[in-house]
């Protein structure tokens, strides 16, 4: 491995574990940071100075926001099945399960309108 590899992940593993420590105290704040695009922004930032590729860039950035709608379900089932007294491991499987069937269905979808994900 080489050393800009261990400084793209421990920044990303710190912005991590810093949502993880803010949400003990601010759960709202934490949820605000964890919205921020900052994962894919890096992404984008380490694409962009790998490659310098406009086009590949591009790809990426509309492919994110085509993912990011599918996994937005996940954020109202886990709490409504925790509120309901279901156990977290559960409510995060059947969350992480939505989001993969949704993921398929965005792909199936959005290819009957000429975009390729």
């Amino acid at each position: 491995m080489n050393g800009e590899f261990l400084i793209r992940a421990l920044l990303s593993g710190l912005i991590i574990a810093a949502i993880a420590v803010i949400g003990r105290k601010a759960p709202a704040l934490a949820a605000l940071v964890a919205s921020l695009p900052l994962i894919s922004i890096l992404g984008m930032i380490w694409l962009w100075r790998d490659t310098g590729d406009a086009k590949l860039l591009a790809d990426h950035a509309e492919a994110t926001f085509w993912y990011v709608l599918p996994s937005l379900p996940m954020f109202l089932l886990v709490p409504a099945m925790l509120r309901g007294g279901q156990n977290f491991w559960v409510a995060l499987t059947a969350g992480i399960a939505l989001t993969f069937i949704l993921y398929l269905l965005t792909i199936g979808i959005a290819a009957r309108f000429g975009v390729r994900l």
